[in-house]
């Protein structure tokens, strides 16, 4: 995925700070970077990603309140949390989400997001069906990616019964 455009950007502001007014909570500028930072991002970050970005931009936050502020993030529905495999968390923006689903490579981690308008069709006939809604799905498919740049792909082994 690609950064949000500005008015994306300008739309999650608006909505994290209803939230915080809402919730009595303070409106730092720092919490306000850490929004900023995550929604001009590529793709999926952890915590300590984004930290590191916001430290490159030479800002003064702390580690704690980047995790803080993603945590108020996932509660006003601008951030999605990911859980891939064993390895720690992994956010994306939320706003204006579009339903997509990973391949996840247990070789080299990359995650690639796809999206195939059949798996919403099923998903919304399995909501019907039981009587449910759904607010929120993920699909998550691991395996091994055969690209050229996958840097951790263990070397093929050979073949039961041929010379090694």
């Amino acid at each position: 995925m690609r950064s949000h455009p500005a008015s994306h950007r300008e739309e999650a502001k608006e909505r994290f700070q209803s939230y915080l007014r809402q919730q009595g909570l303070r409106q730092t500028p720092e919490r306000f970077q850490v929004l900023d930072a995550l929604y001009a991002m590529d793709g999926h970050t952890d915590a300590d990603a984004l930290y590191d970005r916001l430290q490159q931009q030479e800002r003064t936050i702390s580690r704690a309140t980047v995790y803080n502020t993603l945590n108020l993030l996932l509660a006003c529905d601008l951030v999605v949390r990911h859980q891939f495999g064993e390895h720690g968390a992994k956010y994306e923006p939320s706003l204006r989400y579009r339903q997509h689903d990973h391949l996840i490579c247990l070789d080299c981690q990359e995650v690639l997001e796809f999206c195939d308008p059949r798996i919403q069709r099923i998903q919304d006939l399995v909501a019907e069906v039981y009587h449910f809604e759904i607010t929120r799905a993920a699909l998550n498919l691991y395996g091994h990616c055969r690209r050229d740049r996958c840097t951790r792909r263990p070397l093929a082994s050979p073949a039961p019964g041929s010379p090694a």
